[in-house]
């Protein structure tokens, strides 16, 4: 899936941090994913104790 930099997502499973799941975040990537983070996108926002994680696509849903 792909997504924008500043897109509001819900995290549905985040190999990252386990945390994570369940809540939501922005996209921070202004590009897709490369090598450098193996294909995962960073979120940012996701909690006050829980720094910017990475997801894949399949672990991110779009929230409204």
């Amino acid at each position: 899936m792909s997504f924008n930099a500043g897109d509001r997502v819900r995290i549905v499973a985040c190999q990252d941090d386990p945390r994570a799941i369940g809540k939501t975040g922005r996209i921070v990537d202004e590009v897709p994913p490369g090598p450098l983070t193996n294909g995962r996108w960073t979120v940012n926002g996701v909690g006050l104790l829980i720094g910017s994680v990475l997801c894949h696509g399949h672990e991110l849903r779009r929230a409204d």
